[in-house]
């Protein structure tokens, strides 16, 4: 039900805070919505996504951060396959976890090529921020996903949190979608 009401709105570019209980699909519903917007992106332009960070998602604990990355990898596989099976250019949408966990290696290498979707922690997001390379990795952002966002909202990590979503929403030129 609140995916449901959700959908629309953000379809439409809108600020969207779901309130649901935990396992009903909140976070799919906000992944699918970025997924579509990326494959229709993609396809306007003959099936190719700028090398540039597009969306943002940000959890409070790592082993989600984690888990997020792996669990699209299957809608992204079935989006392939469909276009694919349609006769259209298959689109390589690119994912990378940034956490404190992080090898240096795959830190470089998203600087040399940032992925479409970046999961990070809200520590992680702070330091990107604080760096030119990860200004610079973040400044194509247009959206942001907030993953258990009650966790974290009444604590410092929080006001951090917050902070860290305004100095990214004052580094992209387009109001973030959130």
């Amino acid at each position: 039900a609140a995916q449901a009401r959700a959908w629309p709105l953000i379809r439409q570019h809108r600020n969207v805070l779901i309130a649901a209980p935990t396992g009903s699909g909140k976070t799919l519903t906000a992944f699918l919505a970025v997924l579509d917007d990326l494959v229709h992106r993609g396809l306007e332009h003959g099936g190719q996504l700028p090398d540039e960070t597009l969306v943002v998602y940000v959890s409070p604990l790592k082993a989600l951060s984690n888990d997020i990355q792996i669990n699209l990898q299957n809608p992204l596989d079935g989006i392939t396959e469909q276009l694919r099976r349609m006769g259209l250019p298959e689109l390589q949408i690119s994912t990378a976890v940034r956490t404190g966990d992080t090898p240096q290696k795959d830190r470089s290498a998203m600087r040399r090529k940032p992925p479409h979707i970046l999961v990070t922690t809200p520590e992680s997001l702070y330091v990107l921020l604080g760096s030119d390379s990860g200004r610079t990795m973040l400044g194509s952002t247009r959206t942001v996903i907030v993953d258990e966002i009650h966790a974290i909202a009444a604590s410092k990590r929080g006001s951090h949190l917050a902070l860290s979503l305004e100095r990214l929403q004052a580094l992209c030129p387009q109001t973030l979608m959130r």
